[in-house]
């Protein structure tokens, strides 16, 4: 898939707190690290029921550019949410594996 949809379509799923979603799109090797250096492993982890969204069931980020650069997606926006931790200007890299072709 395309980084670029790929990043976009992750964060509709993150808009829309959908779970399954955000599942099929990781890989068990997935790895999210917060801006406090928390880090979540596999999709497991990540998409467990009353996990982030049940803390911050209002959260939303927005896109206002991205970038495609070698194997990393660099998005520029914003997240809104009531907890004011994670409300304001956003800044998330992607990066994933370079698939080999043969």
């Amino acid at each position: 898939m395309d980084p670029r949809a790929l990043t976009v379509e992750l964060n509709e799923h993150i808009n829309n707190r959908d779970l399954d979603g955000l599942a099929k799109l990781m890989t068990d090797d997935h790895t999210f690290i917060d801006t406090a250096d928390h880090v979540i492993r596999g999709q497991s982890d990540f998409s467990k029921p009353g996990g982030f969204f049940k803390l911050f069931p209002d959260y939303r980020n927005a896109f206002d550019r991205l970038f495609v650069e070698d194997n990393r997606v660099i998005v520029v926006g914003r997240s809104s949410c009531s907890d004011r931790r994670l409300d304001g200007p956003a800044l998330w890299v992607v990066k994933g594996e370079r698939q080999q072709t043969r």
